[in-house]
């Protein structure tokens, strides 16, 4: 076992599933304490049952307030991964205000949320820490029928610059891993249908849509002191699809 991380504890926002599940399992694997935090209270009992030494907290982060005071519960942290989201495809002219009030609520503000709380615990125990903030290709390129989620993320870079430039006096990195499609257990329901496969591949130079593990790579390189003059930054893991 690889015991990057020993001596590390590390919070992984919607890491019950997907993504925050395979960053949330790699980096347990390599020797950090983890608290996958999620709203998906079966899937987290599931995981702690399966890796008891995985703490897991429950709470809606639309709730600004419970999610607030469910991350000062739970101490002091050496590193973040901002990965919760949601998603839901609308064409501009349909798009909502409720759900787009939705998704900047759990995608952009609960960002910011956390990270208060988790850099200012970084900042009293000086602590040298990372954040690494799950974007999207959606945030640089658009994408039809994404207006919010599209918007989102956008404000997810933008946020991700400030953070870096005001916690990089502290030592504290900030930055971004911005993915194209992954092969999750949705994402492979999402994009079976082929005519909506073959043209979202066609955008990708690679050819292929991306595996969790490709994500997880990129997010433990952000987090480990590998990545240690790293700030600042928006990490494609996209095949060359913001290249063309």
């Amino acid at each position: 076992m690889d015991r990057t991380f020993k001596g590390k504890r590390i919070l992984v926002t919607g890491g019950s599933q997907g993504i925050g599940y395979g960053i949330a399992l790699e980096l347990w694997r390599q020797g950090a304490t983890v608290v996958a935090m999620s709203n998906q209270e079966e899937s987290l009992q599931k995981l702690h049952k399966e890796y008891p030494t995985i703490e897991v907290a429950c709470v809606d982060l639309h709730d600004w307030a419970k999610t607030k005071d469910a991350v000062e519960a739970l101490g002091v942290f050496d590193g973040l991964v901002n990965n919760a989201g949601v998603a839901r495809t609308e064409s501009f002219l349909e798009c909502s205000p409720e759900y787009f009030d939705e998704t900047i609520s759990v995608n952009t503000k609960a960002v910011i949320n956390i990270s208060q709380i988790v850099a200012k615990k970084m900042i009293q125990n000086k602590i040298k820490g990372s954040i690494v903030n799950i974007s999207s290709q959606a945030s640089k390129a658009a994408l039809k029928d994404h207006t919010s989620y599209c918007a989102s993320k956008a404000a997810v870079d933008s946020i991700t610059r400030v953070m870096a430039l005001e916690l990089g006096p502290f030592g504290i990195r900030t930055n971004t891993v911005n993915p194209t499609v992954i092969m999750t257990e949705l994402g492979r329901k999402v994009w079976s249908e082929p005519n909506k496969k073959r043209a979202m591949l066609s955008k990708i130079p690679l050819g292929r849509f991306g595996e969790v593990s490709d994500v997880v790579n990129t997010v433990l390189f952000l987090l480990s002191d590998q990545a240690s003059m790293i700030s600042g930054a928006h990490l494609p893991v996209d095949g060359g699809f913001l290249a063309t």
